[in-house]
């Protein structure tokens, strides 16, 4: 019931907003353009209204779900009219706020104290707000600026309903789609889910936050603000107050004189040394959670803050991902073939050499070409087509990190659209794969190893003589298999014998018993009956 009602909410919000006129009537079919003619959605009024703000007023009332998607939308500008672009900007930290007096009582609940006890002030007027919890600006006792970062009230109820949604879409999809299992939408729903609600948790996001901050302690290329532990709880968390420039103001930062290329060119590093060096990146990177530190405009560095969401790989799937890169950035499109078949991304039985010639014609258009250059709408068709043709399967586990280089993309797009994304990435992963597999690596793993192998060293006589009497029961099972199937095959050999004989006694007994009757027919008719006994001879000779 409650499933039924949210579809019917989507539907009224879709049909208040006129969201029918974002759909390109000329692209469709001549059915599909009459019935959006005819439908009754289109007596209601737009009120005057741009297209960019229905779609961004549609998304703010259907609930953090789908401002999640319009953030993730408004960082590619590339993708949509520029009216549309703008309006979905304001979603990254634009949302109508909650009451300041329900954000005064959910922070003391949560803290079990007054406000007044906790903070010298507390800014009542929210400094930002967004889908899922808002800030308020304060100052500590100490003297000390923070933000205070809360959750907002009911949102858990929301957003269960439309994760509850997306199963039954994707299970649909699964029903009347047959290639929906390669895109395998249940697991990326269910992974979408965890990380959604462990944004609900603010102790999480403090804890990914000091992990982050420690991974840049000592780099010039990321700040990250430090957290106030002692006023940090599930629904509330307290931080250091940063300023700087959003990274979406270009003409801000234009005015500093910030190298734009430069800061595009970092962005990329910081990207990809959160992935593979450190194994864990922040995964919700859109502008509105990234600001610049202009103090020096020639060398600029990035603030990141909103932790809550943020992933990591597997060993084999970074060592994976890696060498696909760089024979991607090698051009060696057999090398990216053949990395698909070892992993299992692709269906069994496929060649490598077909795969590698479909890569080839996707991949090759968009090398050394700058970001502004780049038809991304062609290549992702493409790739789609190749991955169709190929059975290959979405990879859950990877879905966080493409969602992040799509934000990546997309800010280096806005910052410097002459940024070679494959250049300024290529030197980067040969030097992490040449430490990761070179003696410098083999020496950092052997020293983390190193506690585990000390304390088995004492072990090893024992663990050799284990050994070797597990060879010993091994080889003397081996040797009684060998006779059991010796004596088995002599057992066998015997019965065929015997079978043999029992066939020719029973052949014996019915020849006397009818030797009388069979000779005085045969005397009669003898031609019949000595063809069919050279015959009988003959396939008795045969088998």
């Amino acid at each position: 019931m409650n499933l039924l009602w949210r579809l019917i909410r989507i539907g009224w919000v879709i049909t208040r907003y006129r969201l029918d006129t974002l759909v390109p009537l000329e692209r469709l079919p001549g059915y599909a353009r009459l019935l959006m003619k005819m439908a009754p959605i289109r007596l209601f009024p737009t009120r005057q209204r741009s297209n960019g703000e229905r779609l961004r007023l549609a998304l703010e009332n259907l609930g953090p779900i789908f401002v999640k998607f319009g953030q993730m939308l408004s960082t590619r500008r590339d993708l949509m009219p520029p009216d549309i672009a703008v309006e979905l900007k304001r979603l990254q930290d634009q949302v109508p706020p909650f009451s300041s007096d329900q954000a005064l009582r959910s922070v003391e609940e949560a803290l079990g104290t007054t406000v007044e006890e906790c903070f010298a002030h507390f800014d009542t007027d929210p400094l930002a707000s967004a889908s899922i919890a808002q800030v308020h600006a304060a100052q500590l006792h100490s003297g000390e600026r923070v933000v205070v970062k809360i959750i907002r009230p009911g949102i858990d109820r929301v957003m269960r309903s439309d994760i509850a949604l997306l199963y039954t879409f994707a299970r649909l999809l699964l029903k009347v789609w047959p290639d929906a299992r390669r895109l395998r939408p249940v697991e990326v729903v269910t992974d979408y889910e965890a990380t959604l609600f462990d944004e609900l948790d603010l102790q999480k996001e403090a804890a990914n936050t000091s992990q982050l901050k420690r991974n840049f302690q000592h780099s010039p290329l990321l700040y990250v603000p430090a957290i106030h532990w002692p006023l940090t709880r599930r629904s509330v968390m307290v931080q250091e107050r940063i300023s700087g420039i959003p990274v979406a103001d270009t003409d801000a930062l234009i005015e500093h004189g910030v190298d734009l290329r430069l800061l595009a060119e970092r962005g990329v590093e910081i990207f990809f040394t959160q992935v593979f060096r450190d194994n864990f990146f922040h995964a919700d990177m859109h502008p509105g959670n990234i600001f610049v530190n202009a103090d020096n405009p020639l060398d600029p560095s990035y603030i990141a803050i909103d932790c809550g969401i943020v992933g990591s790989l597997t060993r084999e799937d970074q060592d994976y991902l890696a060498r696909n890169i760089i024979a991607f950035f090698r051009q060696d499109y057999y090398e990216v073939a053949m990395l698909h078949i070892e992993s299992g991304w692709v269906g069994e039985g496929t060649r490598a050499n077909e795969f590698a010639a479909a890569i080839r014609s996707v991949c090759e258009p968009i090398l050394e070409k700058p970001l502004k250059d780049i038809s991304f709408g062609q290549v992702l068709m493409g790739l789609f087509q190749t991955a169709r043709r190929f059975n290959m399967e979405v990879q859950p586990q990877l879905v966080l990190l493409q969602k992040t280089l799509l934000n990546i993309e997309g800010l280096g797009r806005t910052l410097y659209p002459e940024l070679d994304l494959w250049h300024t990435a290529k030197p980067y992963l040969e030097r992490w794969m040449h430490e990761r597999a070179g003696p410098k690596g083999f020496w950092e793993e052997l020293k983390k190893q190193a506690p585990e192998l000390v304390q088995r060293v004492p072990q090893l006589p024992v663990m050799a003589h284990q050994a070797m009497s597990q060879v010993e029961v091994e080889r003397r099972q081996r040797r009684e298999q060998t006779a059991a199937l010796g004596t088995l095959r002599d057992t066998l050999n015997g019965l065929n014998r015997g079978t043999h004989r029992l066939r020719l006694g029973l052949l014996l007994v019915a020849l006397a018993l009818a030797w009388q009757p069979l000779w005085a027919w045969l005397t009669q008719q003898p031609w019949p009956v000595l063809a069919a006994a050279a015959i009988g001879v003959a396939l008795i000779v045969w088998r």
